[in-house]
């Protein structure tokens, strides 16, 4: 994306259109509504396309077309599909596979949070929009410089996104049986490489980056170990993990008058 500002920028700045780093009365900075498209469709166009690896893997797991695409049209949120539809053909109980997929749903409420005040929607549109508030609008609509570009950046972004989504979906469904063997070809592995290739811009600290690394040892240590879901939300322990050692840290490096000095007042 062509803009560096960070989510903490956004935060710093509240849903006022107001630089992060300006002072008060400067106006923000400009971004073309050209530019906010441009990285709007670029997102959603790379995405949209995987929603054929779901269609496969989906039909490849033993759904229908109807069902594959119901999950498109009405779930929306690919890691969660993906989840779904992984546990079951795993042999998961349809019941642990849907409590999975919910679970890893629900960031996206935490997502909805923020964006309701960075978008201040009309009410009337808030329930649809909501249908759209997954990861990538979130990156988008997070990087941009003021709510009318973050309001583009998500229109564009959730648009594009959903209509290539459950076309490429369909396509998938269709074609898998023409394809064969869906694990020969590794089109499982294009949603976590695309939903990967949006993350990784956005690890620019330390603690973001210590925050990764552990959640990917323990996703990958917890795979062979717990049933299929479970280790993605025991991976989400990385964060109280590090901030914890990080508190230690800080406390331990602090000088040792200061803590006399506080216990004192």
């Amino acid at each position: 994306m062509a803009e560096q500002i960070t989510p903490a920028d956004i935060r710093a700045k509240g849903p006022a259109d107001e630089p992060a780093g300006a002072g008060a009365g400067e106006p923000a900075p400009e971004k073309p509504d050209s530019a906010v498209v441009r990285d709007a469709l670029g997102v959603g166009v790379a995405v949209g396309l995987s929603g054929f690896a779901f269609g496969v893997t989906s039909a490849g797991s033993g759904l229908t077309v109807l069902q594959t695409c119901a999950l498109s049209l009405l779930v929306f949120t690919g890691a969660s599909q993906f989840a779904l539809v992984g546990a079951l053909a795993g042999g998961g109980n349809p019941f642990t596979a849907a409590a999975g997929a919910f679970f890893l749903g629900v960031r996206n409420a935490f997502y909805g949070l923020r964006l309701s005040q960075l978008l201040a929607l009309p009410r009337a549109v808030r329930p649809f929009a909501a249908h759209w508030v997954i990861d990538e609008t979130t990156a988008v609509s997070l990087a941009q410089p003021t709510r009318r570009a973050a309001r583009i950046g998500f229109t564009v972004t959730g648009l594009s996104l959903y209509v290539l989504w459950n076309l490429t979906t369909l396509l998938g469904s269709l074609g898998a049986e023409a394809i064969g063997d869906t694990d020969a070809w590794g089109l499982d592995a294009a949603g976590p490489a695309v939903f990967l290739a949006l993350l990784a811009p956005m690890l620019r600290t330390t603690t973001e980056r210590a925050v990764a690394a552990v959640a990917v040892v323990l996703g990958l240590g917890l795979l062979p170990v717990l049933p299929a879901g479970v280790p993605v939300l025991v991976a989400a322990l990385a964060v109280p993990a590090v901030l914890y050692v990080e508190g230690r840290k800080a406390r331990d490096s602090r000088p040792v008058g200061d803590d006399e000095r506080r216990a004192d007042r």
